[in-house]
């Protein structure tokens, strides 16, 4: 299978940065898109909302539906789920991309900020891919993929940031114990990482601004290496944690220039993400 078409796609944090990429992606080859995501009203500090992404995707080619969803809250996701699948008829893919981050210590880290992102990171990307998976099992090549890196246990990627690192890990196990649980059921359970930072609002406001920014590859790389995975027969891939570069490069794409936000910089000097 090399396109998505007539696929619907169940995409968390989908109004913006890589979610959206990934949406719009899918949908320039004629996808659904539910955009379950929380920012419904325009935000100074972020771009886009659950509505303007729905337009991008229509405007791309695509069907979408746009569901506010806190994926804290177990009543929005099964609503969303409800509505996507009266909607489209069903679900195809999951992809877990809803994220919080803070790149701070222990003594630095509130545990409202803590309760966030295991809230979000964890507890979300299970929740969702329970409320997904009895939809998914119908599907007759149904993924999950979530953004989340390899499982790297090495002290380093803990200890500037470990409660960070504990979250974004917890999505990693999901895919770890849910790949071998799901196999059976033809359910592919992937991660996707990039190799180098993406140019998203995360790295604008939290990461050094513009000047980050300049140092990263835009969210499209992370789009076309989500759809090559999910275009693979399910049965036969599943249980991967996939960078993005590396999914590109065994598909035959070996210049990746373009995908960089300052034109001309060398894949070297892009600046590296963390947990690789």
């Amino acid at each position: 299978m090399t396109t998505l078409e007539g696929k619907t796609l169940f995409i968390t944090g989908a109004s913006r940065g890589i979610g959206k990429a990934i949406a719009l992606r899918a949908a320039r080859d004629g996808a659904n898109v539910v955009i379950a995501a929380k920012t419904a009203e325009p935000n100074p500090k972020l771009p886009g909302t659950i509505f303007s992404a729905k337009e991008e995707i229509e405007a791309a080619g695509g069907k979408a539906l746009a569901c506010i969803v806190d994926v804290r809250m177990e009543d929005q996701i099964h609503a969303a789920v409800e509505n996507a699948v009266s909607t489209f008829g069903g679900i195809d893919i999951l992809v877990n991309n809803a994220s919080a981050i803070s790149l701070t210590g222990t003594l630095e880290t509130p545990m409202k900020r803590f309760d966030l992102m295991h809230g979000v990171n964890v507890r979300g990307t299970f929740a969702c891919s329970q409320a997904c998976i009895p939809y998914l099992s119908n599907s007759d090549n149904p993924h999950i993929l979530n953004i989340s890196p390899p499982l790297n246990m090495e002290a380093r990627w803990f200890s500037p940031h470990v409660a960070y690192t504990m979250a974004k890990f917890g999505m990693s196990m999901c895919v770890l114990g849910m790949a071998d649980e799901l196999k059976s059921k033809g359910i592919a359970v992937n991660a996707l990482w990039p190799r180098t930072a993406i140019a998203t609002a995360a790295v604008q406001n939290l990461l050094g601004g513009d000047a980050a920014i300049r140092g990263c590859r835009k969210p499209e790389i992370m789009a076309d290496a989500a759809h090559t995975i999910l275009t693979r027969k399910s049965s036969e891939f599943t249980g991967h944690f996939m960078i993005d570069e590396d999914v590109l490069r065994s598909a035959g794409i070996s210049d990746l220039s373009h995908y960089a936000v300052t034109p001309g910089m060398k894949d070297e000097d892009l600046f590296p993400d963390y947990f690789i």
